[in-house]
């Protein structure tokens, strides 16, 4: 019913950035909520960003500054800029759709890997 497709991982040094790309598909309303969450190996998967329907952004407080996460409604995809790097960054990143009265939904996850 939805699909998302995550790309634009890779390697990368502590510093560096990455842009991550969600594009959604499927039938639905284009405004729903939208985030980003990561988990890497051991943890929970976390939330790290999230954008609303009408495009208001909220983050995690550790990337608060460095990441930035938005969206192209035409498109049906959401962007996550990430800048400055650390290694503890490193994690697998999923993208998530929330649909009212229908449910959650995810994507198949990019892996990001930050080195030092």
């Amino acid at each position: 019913q939805v699909q998302l497709v995550e790309s634009g991982g890779g390697l990368v040094q502590a510093g560096g950035s990455l842009r991550l790309s969600c594009a959604a598909s499927g039938r639905f309303f284009s405004l729903n909520d939208m985030g980003w969450y990561r988990q890497a190996p051991g943890n929970q998967r976390e939330l790290v960003a999230e954008i609303t329907g009408a495009g208001f952004p909220n983050y995690q407080d550790s990337v608060k500054g460095r990441f930035t996460i938005s969206r192209d409604n035409a498109k049906n995809t959401v962007y996550l800029q990430m800048n400055s790097l650390k290694p503890e960054d490193t994690a697998v990143y999923y993208c998530n759709m929330r649909i009212a009265a229908m449910g959650t939904y995810w994507g198949q996850g990019t892996q990001v890997t930050v080195s030092s």
